[in-house]
């Protein structure tokens, strides 16, 4: 609680705090007239019967439930002092959930680094080719990506599939390490200022034409016109893209958003963004060498991948 970042809840929960301990001390001590006295004579005027069997009384409060709330209050204000929990007030031991959660993170680190360790000298290639290895690049896989490229990676919208052998990065292991360590944030500028929704409409018509998709052959020439125009910066001349700006193959029939005339519009006219998250702050770079090796070998299972 000591990184606001407004002083004023600092104080708010500082007050808070101090105040609900005061208050339960001022109650405790409003009752010491009965401590040590005996029971209150009943008043048959003032008596209670609950159920013809259960009555209400006016006993005095026990000295010792009186002594252990004053105990626990002073309890409280011992871990006031010690720990951070009075707004900005850092505590006497310098205690932070974020310092006990990384020493947690290093000591696990240094628990499983043996594991590691026998593939530290390995190339990627090799590591994908143990079976061992890629059991531990499946279970981070399932634990840290899964969450978007799915439990068998095959992806879903917007979402690259990762089984299908066509990277937009590039798909050697250097350039998927890259992506895992570093992330990476794919923009598709919109266009709308520049471009109509009717060349929109033949763009797309070519673009579909590129893939074996169905096209109207009267608008694919005009399509052409305008991908030439707009398109072939990033994508090429044949529409074949580029691996250095993440531009995607349009010839091949894989889509991230869809290979409809309307998809292919919407993302012309508005653009599109897509990023993946870097993992070099969640994971070790042992770690990533391993789902590398894992995610590699998903589009390589029939070429240069076999169990030993």
């Amino acid at each position: 609680m000591s990184d606001f970042i407004n002083g004023f809840w600092g104080y708010f929960i500082s007050v808070i705090t101090l105040g609900g301990i005061a208050f339960c001390l001022w109650l405790l001590f409003t009752q010491r007239a009965w401590l040590g006295k005996s029971v209150p004579e009943v008043d048959d005027n003032a008596v209670h019967v609950w159920d013809g069997d259960i009555t209400e009384l006016n006993t005095a409060v026990p000295r010792w439930w009186t002594v252990f709330y004053i105990g626990l209050c002073v309890v409280a204000l011992g871990i006031l002092f010690l720990y951070p929990g009075l707004g900005t007030y850092q505590g006497t031991i310098g205690y932070t959930a974020a310092r006990e959660v990384k020493a947690d993170q290093e000591a696990l680190k240094a628990q499983i680094a043996p594991v590691y360790a026998r593939y530290q000298e390995m190339a990627i290639e090799d590591i994908a080719r143990d079976a061992s290895a890629r059991e531990i690049g499946q279970r981070l896989f399932l634990n840290n990506c899964a969450q978007c490229h799915g439990s068998d990676a095959r992806g879903s919208g917007s979402f690259p599939n990762l089984t299908d052998g066509d990277w937009l990065y590039g798909g050697n292991p250097e350039q998927i390490m890259q992506t895992i360590t570093k992330g990476r944030h794919g923009m598709m500028p919109p266009w709308s200022s520049q471009i109509s929704p009717a060349q929109a409409s033949d763009i797309a018509q070519y673009v579909r034409s590129l893939s074996g998709l169905a096209a109207d052959s009267l608008r694919v020439v005009p399509g052409k016109r305008g991908f030439d125009t707009f398109c072939v910066a990033c994508h090429g001349a044949e529409g074949k893209g580029n691996t250095a700006l993440g531009a995607p193959n349009l010839t091949d029939n894989v889509w991230l958003f869809g290979s409809s005339e309307a998809s292919i519009v919407e993302t012309i006219l508005n653009g599109r963004q897509n990023h993946m998250p870097a993992q070099e702050g969640i994971l070790t770079p042992e770690q990533i060498r391993m789902l590398t090796a894992w995610v590699w070998g998903l589009g390589n299972q029939g070429q240069k991948v076999a169990t030993k």
